[in-house]
């Protein structure tokens, strides 16, 4: 009789269920996230706001956004992705409700403030789940889909509120006017419903996830030896040592990285915060048609989150060398975003214009998977500590989009000014802060780590 035949095990593919959950999550953080530009008019019109004053209301959110990321990592470094992520998704939750009750500037900035506290943490411990379910070598896809899920959250946001608004200051006023004597306002109800769906995803979250791999229940010996291929041995779940702080602020790339950042910040939330009221003000669509162009430049964001993901991980392979496939993908990206994001100024019908900046924005969220791969590569044990630190540099770039298009929007009114000559200057700087945050990617060097 010959040798028993010896079948090697197939490995588990939970994995993948997880990756799928934090898909759904980047999804609802993106949407509660990006509903209040489209109900930016509205809230403007309702509570009496300028454009400047709205400004500051999205810059609050980007604000706290950038103070707590650092923190809210570390919290998922000593204690675990599980419990973190299931108290800031409730609390972010409780405060995107709380929007719609805001009854004056004061209120607004204060709630927003808050709401962007919470969600600060998702980000960090998504890339933290990330680190510790893949292997080093396969981990740019899923960072590629997490970062799509996000922005089709993004893209849905402008459509779904603006179909909601529309649906119940429209369409249902009559009947609610009818049955109880008041007449609903949109935007209000509008951050209610999309609250909901954080609040149903934590529940599930928690019955089903595991920090470590190794108590998953559903994981078996193959998976647990694939997920450990290339991690260094003893490598903890719980990190409890120091983050060697003197090292870290040293460290040329941590800036770097977080000027690259900030540069792609101050674009993206132009296009996250501001694009309806742009599309509406400075290109006179309505609110609906507004919502739809919105949605379709997201998506553009979307898609190129998910192509950036499989690129980053096929120049990899093509290269042999993270480094050089990091800093070329990045900075190509970022510069010929910046070209079509000029192209798109000389664009005179909305929707043309709509679809290149669309264009644009697909080419810049190329190099999203490359700038976590590059965080990771230089991040050792304290992977979401230092994630927080980084992208929390962004706040620069953001808070300086949302609070500086609206500034210049007023100057521009105050000269007289009006539709395109009030609105287009600032996307003339997006551009210039495009190019630059590209040449700064060439200065990256992965192979230096920021903890050693």
């Amino acid at each position: 009789m010959g040798e028993p035949i010896i079948q090697q095990a197939v490995a588990t593919r939970v994995r993948f269920r997880v990756l799928a959950w934090l898909c759904v999550l980047t999804f609802i953080l993106y949407l509660d996230r990006v509903c209040v530009g489209q109900a930016g008019p509205a809230i403007r019109r309702d509570l009496q706001l300028s454009e400047t004053q709205l400004g500051y209301v999205f810059a609050s959110f980007t604000l706290a956004y950038g103070l707590f990321m650092a923190a809210a990592g570390r919290l998922g470094d000593r204690h675990g992705s599980r419990v973190v992520l299931v108290v800031i998704v409730l609390w972010w939750s409780v405060f995107t409700a709380l929007t719609g009750a805001c009854t004056g500037l004061a209120m607004l900035l204060i709630v927003r403030f808050i709401f962007g506290a919470g969600e600060a943490g998702a980000l960090p411990n998504c890339a933290r789940i990330i680190n510790r379910w893949f292997p080093a070598e396969t981990r740019g896809m899923p960072q590629g889909l997490l970062n799509t899920a996000a922005l089709v959250g993004g893209a849905v946001a402008p459509f779904a509120a603006a179909q909601t608004m529309d649906l119940l200051d429209r369409r249902m006023a009559p009947w609610f006017a009818s049955q109880f004597g008041v007449v609903p306002i949109g935007w209000r109800w509008t951050f209610a419903m999309f609250a909901v769906l954080g609040v149903v995803w934590a529940y599930f979250f928690w019955r089903n996830f595991r920090d470590d791999p190794g108590t998953h229940p559903d994981v078996n010996q193959a998976e647990r030896e694939l997920i450990d291929h290339g991690r260094a041995t003893g490598d903890p779940v719980q990190v409890t040592e120091p983050v060697p702080w003197r090292h870290v602020l040293r460290s040329r790339n941590v800036w770097l990285l977080g000027f690259i950042v900030s540069c792609a910040s101050f674009a993206s939330y132009l296009y996250l915060f501001w694009l309806p009221t742009y599309l509406q003000s400075g290109r006179g669509v309505g609110t609906v048609e507004s919502g739809n162009l919105a949605s379709l430049v997201l998506a553009g964001g979307a898609l190129g989150s998910l192509l950036g993901g499989i690129l980053s991980d096929r120049v990899n392979r093509w290269t042999g060398g993270r480094r050089r496939a990091r800093s070329w993908i990045g900075a190509l990206a970022m510069i010929a975003a910046g070209m079509v994001l000029l192209g798109s100024l000389q664009c005179d019908h909305p929707t043309t214009a709509a679809v290149v900046i669309g264009i644009g924005f697909l080419l810049m969220m190329l190099q999203v998977a490359s700038w976590w791969g590059a965080v990771g590569d230089i991040s050792g044990r304290h992977m979401a500590t230092l994630f927080g630190l980084m992208n929390s540099l962004g706040v620069v770039g953001g808070m300086g989009a949302q609070i500086y298009f609206g500034w210049m929007a007023d100057v521009q009114k105050a000269k007289g000014l009006s539709g395109r000559a009030q609105w287009d200057p600032a996307l003339y700087d997006a551009v210039i802060v495009l190019c630059v945050g590209g040449l700064a990617w060439l200065l990256v060097n992965t192979n230096r780590s920021a903890v050693e």
